[in-house]
């Protein structure tokens, strides 16, 4: 196991690192503790120069400037060599663009999500599947077979998606002995696969409540997140997606294919934060969330999908179910009321945190034990004992952050690589010394636990595991 202290890798080249917000102060503290390399080999380019003191803290060089579309390759051309790693934090600005430009430099690339260019998640013109993650994703993997070798480019690798990605490992593992089933011999696409298929998963939610709060309680016209409101709002306002498992029995009936790709995803006709579903963490018991879309809603179906005679036999559903904290639970109902159009005021809660966890893991549903849960419970008495500059919802993205910057500079001729792709066990042995309790609990709680019984519901009792009882209607 990993410790909080030691250098776990050197690297002669420069970290240039675009956006600072919550995830970028929180990871830079662990760039500075465990990458060995040069005091000046740190650059931030940030629009904002509010945060430029963190900077200055640790050494950084700091540039006030933003990416565009017109000015990314010059702005980048100042900063950035071969054998340099280019660590995109930022949102608005174009993962596709960035992962190009990295290539044809030669440098390391790493992002947390794949974004589009400033505006695209809310273009009247464009349609749901085209705004989709499906469909950045799909872009993404296009560059990845025009581009072939090259750079390691490590795509969507914060928490979720990448650490939960391989949570999800772990999690069969375990079902998988604690059945009495033989693990898979081999560590490739088909082994975790069929693994998933013969327990019986059918359902894997990605399943986190956030209980942190500030001592000032959310004001009228104010939008309170622990962690990027802006990228909370992009994605909150992109169509609700989730992989789509053979087990189910009829498409919702506001429910989308793409038409194009892997097929291993659908959409709703409505936003993800207009959008509940219900789920079970051990610590909080059966909540509701928002099914608000993520890369490895869509990662994990298809890496999990099982082909027999080129025909899919097996894939299971896979969606994010996240209950925020109160506060900003409190925002999106406020935002749903103004048309979706943001607050006036923003108030990101890190150091003024008094108390609460985040509760981050993935349940796995179906097989012979019901459902299982396995993830971190990290409270933000520890997060700040481990880390400065950061919360119990950002350190578990920025450790998943470091962890796919070592795993990158130690397999640096790796291509664009999804989280699926990764070494799980070096990601953790990296991460879990900042997790907090990482533990597993089975539960038989199902979507079908205490319904029926006060109100007349349209329920699938047969199944239900089926997404049609696990929906908030």
């Amino acid at each position: 196991m990993t410790d909080t202290t030691r250098t776990l890798v050197n690297f002669n080249g420069r970290i240039v690192m675009i956006g600072f917000g919550s995830i970028g102060q929180g990871v830079l503290p662990l760039l500075r503790r465990h990458i060995g390399l040069a005091p000046e080999n740190i650059v931030i380019i940030n629009p904002d120069p509010g945060p430029e003191p963190i900077a200055a803290e640790y050494d950084a060089a700091y540039i006030a400037e933003g990416l565009t579309i017109d000015n990314y390759r010059e702005l980048l051309s100042r900063y950035l060599r071969a054998g340099d790693f280019l660590l995109n934090l930022s949102v608005d600005v174009s993962s596709v663009d960035l992962v190009r430009y990295a290539h044809e430099v030669g440098a390391l690339y790493l992002d947390t999500c794949i974004e589009p260019w400033l505006g695209s998640y809310v273009d009247d013109n464009l349609t749901p599947s085209q705004r989709s993650n499906y469909a950045l994703r799909e872009e993404m993997l296009a560059t990845r077979r025009e581009l072939g070798d090259g750079p390691a480019a490590v795509i969507t690798h914060g928490a979720n998606p990448g650490l939960v990605n391989h949570f999800v490992k772990v999690a069969l593992q375990d079902i998988a002995r604690d059945l009495g089933h033989p693990l898979p011999e081999g560590q490739g696409q088909k082994d975790w696969s069929r693994l998933a298929r013969d327990l019986g998963v059918c359902t894997i939610h990605i399943a986190e409540r956030d209980t942190q709060r500030s001592r000032t309680p959310k004001d009228v016209d104010e939008f309170i997140n622990t962690w990027s409101i802006d990228g909370f709002y992009s994605e909150g306002l992109q169509p609700a997606e989730l992989g789509w498992g053979t087990h189910e029995k009829a498409l919702p009936a506001d429910g989308a294919r793409h038409g194009f790709g892997a097929d291993a995803a659908i959409y709703l006709e409505r936003p993800g934060a207009a959008t509940q579903v219900r789920t079970w963490t051990p610590q909080a018991g059966p909540i509701h969330g928002f099914l608000i879309t993520h890369n490895e809603s869509i990662s994990l179906p298809d890496y999990l999908t099982c082909h027999e005679h080129g025909q899919v036999a097996y894939r299971p559903t896979v969606h994010y179910a996240y209950h925020p904290c109160d506060s900003a639970v409190l925002s999106l109902h406020e935002l749903a009321g103004r048309g979706w159009e943001m607050q006036s005021r923003k108030r990101l809660i890190v150091e003024e945190v008094i108390d609460g966890m985040d509760e981050l893991g993935v349940l796995l549903a179906g097989h012979d034990r019901n459902a299982y849960w396995y993830g971190s419970q990290l409270t933000i008495e520890e997060a700040r004992q481990l880390a400065p500059h950061n919360n119990a919802t950002s350190l578990q993205v920025t450790v998943a952050v470091l962890a796919g910057l070592v795993w990158a500079i130690e397999n640096p001729a790796a291509g664009i690589v999804e989280p699926e792709e990764l070494d799980h066990e070096r990601i953790l042995e990296i991460s879990e010394p900042y997790l907090g309790r990482v533990t597993g609990a089975y539960t038989d709680w199902t979507p079908l636990t205490g319904r029926g019984t006060l109100f007349r519901e349209d329920l699938d009792l047969d199944d239900p595991w089926q997404f049609h009882n696990v929906r908030v209607v």
